[in-house]
């Protein structure tokens, strides 16, 4: 199964932080160590694609008065 298929991005996220909680207890054998890290590899690749439409999604829909279409940058608070 491809990470990430079928997931929000909140669950993805929320899966990365146990990853890395995981791989931080530094309990794992390399074996399971590489395959947690490749998961959380496609994990973040499918959080970075997520956040990618959704900032295209607000360029999109940001607009000037009288129509004309402004791209502006999108900054989110910590």
């Amino acid at each position: 199964m491809e990470e990430g298929k079928g997931m929000t991005f909140e669950e993805a996220m929320k899966r990365l932080e146990e990853i890395v909680e995981r791989l931080g207890e530094g309990n794992l054998s390399l074996e399971e160590s590489l395959k947690v890290f490749e998961e959380g590899i496609e994990l973040c690749k499918f959080c970075n694609k997520k956040l990618d439409e959704a900032g295209y999604k607000v360029e999109k829909l940001v607009e000037k008065e009288g129509g004309e279409l402004c791209i502006e940058g999108f900054e989110v608070e910590e």
